[in-house]
């Protein structure tokens, strides 16, 4: 039996699935490499491109993470013993 990375794989894009925290570390670690200011152009471009990527995906996960606490916060109290019922989110669009 293989040993687990804890990463995944997605299947559809070939590269691993990294959590919210591992994407949070590589941007950090993208910024302090742009700010030397010392890689090539081609290099430099493809940081930013992944900078650029990276935050759009943290900030959709942080989005959806809004989204559950916000329908967490407005779930019906009276449920048994007083505990908050997670709904399914439904985007109207």
């Amino acid at each position: 039996m293989a040993k687990s990375t804890g990463v995944s794989s997605d299947i559809n894009e070939g590269e691993p699935v990294r959590s919210f925290e591992e994407r949070m570390k590589r941007l950090d670690e993208i910024v302090r490499i742009m700010e030397q200011g010392d890689r090539p152009l081609e290099e430099s471009l493809r940081l930013f491109e992944e900078g650029v990527a990276l935050s759009a995906q943290c900030q959709k996960i942080l989005e959806e993470a809004e989204r559950k606490v916000s329908i967490l916060l407005s779930s019906p109290r009276d449920s048994p013993e007083g505990a908050a019922i997670e709904a399914p989110f439904r985007k109207d669009s």
